[in-house]
């Protein structure tokens, strides 16, 4: 029998991030939405196929993002923005301060006595956002999941940079530039919000305001990972194609069960859910993931994990590498048969200059990471110091 559809941690990229970005605006959702009435939680949700959610969530906690800092949080704790995980509703859950609700929720706002009871139009309360990895972000979700009568009328989300870990007392600071991503807006409750965003700057920092108050789920960040490129030169070494190291998925021939870009997720699979799994296959083809690099780089070694996947990892792995969009692909890793639930490590037999490489799994299962430990090369290097520089960094 086959396993159940699995919750993923990271989105999945399409044929790349420019071009996943630049397409038609996202569904708006607006208004309430029937109060719970038993059964599903979810039956009334409202979402849709916002095209951004295919690149890396920069805001996942696996990769060091977290909410440090809120003016409120009464009846739910900012921490829940963040959670990997769709946010979960009890309907039989009551504390002392009331409803128990999975997300970040505030009391209600008041106005200034019996003459004006009303908040305020500018009235709102705020959250400060780390990112797990400074990027360029293409699109966010402010989700309301189970939030129908107590969501905020309208959010607003800006960005802004700044070097090393500032304290809360520097982020709050007036000398801060926030760049606005997306203006105060109408949002719906029990609903994916998403927003897309055309703001070209690297990013370390968002603040999420929602007008007077209420509750938000969720809060997903998509977008371009860019590290500082004189961490990259000092380390030497690394996973070229890791996701705190700006590489990303381009395209995957399946994904049906996780997301191609859980590969190059931090640290090791804890469940079969946190890889990439593949339907079964009943034709004579193969699985395939397509990725892009920090930037151009020397492989020296390959790692490929098939952590928890034991009734169904992939059979055989091949790799290839090319240099440039219109590059030839040329096998560096011959096909070769993988183990369940087991780390395999490869030394090339000579460095491979590339910016693009193919992972081809034979015929189909699950890979739970995909390492590549080279260097930069030296033009590499270079063109990821431009970026930089042009993103603001």
């Amino acid at each position: 029998m086959k396993e159940a559809p699995q919750t993923t941690l990271v989105s999945d990229p399409g044929p790349a991030p420019a071009q996943a970005a630049a397409t038609a605006a996202p569904a708006a959702f607006t208004g309430d939405v029937r109060p719970y009435a038993g059964g599903d939680p979810y039956a009334d949700y409202r979402a849709a196929d916002f095209p951004f959610t295919r690149l890396a969530d920069l805001a996942d906690r696996r990769l060091g993002a977290a909410v440090v800092a809120a003016n409120d949080e009464f009846f739910a704790e900012r921490e829940n923005l963040l959670k990997p995980t769709p946010a979960v509703f009890d309907p039989a859950a009551f504390g002392h301060k009331g409803k128990i609700m999975d997300g970040w929720e505030t009391r209600r706002r008041r106005g200034t006595g019996p003459d004006a009871p009303h908040p305020a139009p500018d009235d709102h309360d705020w959250a400060l956002i780390r990112l797990g990895v400074p990027g360029v972000v293409r699109g966010l979700v402010v989700d309301t999941a189970h939030f129908r009568g107590n969501y905020p009328q309208s959010v607003a989300v800006e960005g802004a940079a700044l070097p090393g870990q500032p304290s809360v007392a520097e982020l709050t600071a007036d000398s801060v530039v926030w760049v606005p991503l997306v203006p105060r807006t109408a949002v719906g409750g029990h609903a994916a919000n998403g927003f897309a965003v055309d703001v070209p700057r690297r990013l370390t920092h968002l603040r999420l305001r929602q007008f007077p108050d209420g509750g938000i789920a969720r809060l997903r960040v998509y977008g371009e990972a860019l590290p500082d490129p004189a961490w990259l030169a000092a380390l030497g070494t690394f996973d070229v194609v890791a996701l705190e190291h700006g590489g990303y998925v381009e395209d995957t021939s399946d994904r049906f069960f996780s997301p191609g870009s859980n590969t190059l997720a931090p640290g090791r699979s804890a469940t079969m859910d946190e890889g990439w799994e593949t339907r079964r296959r009943r034709d004579t083809g193969h699985d395939w993931i397509r990725y892009r690099l920090a930037a151009q780089a020397e492989i020296r070694a390959v790692e490929i994990d098939t952590a928890c996947y034991k009734g169904n990892a992939a059979g055989w792995a091949a790799l290839s590498v090319r240099d440039g969009a219109d590059g030839a692909w040329r096998e560096v890793l011959p096909r070769t048969r993988l183990e369940p639930d087991a780390v395999h490590r490869f030394v090339l037999p000579e460095p491979a200059a590339c910016d693009g490489v193919r992972l081809d799994t034979f015929p189909d299962g699950g890979i739970s990471r995909l390492r590549l430990y080279g260097s930069l090369t030296a033009g590499g290097a270079a063109d990821l110091a431009a970026r930089h520089r042009s993103l603001g960094g």
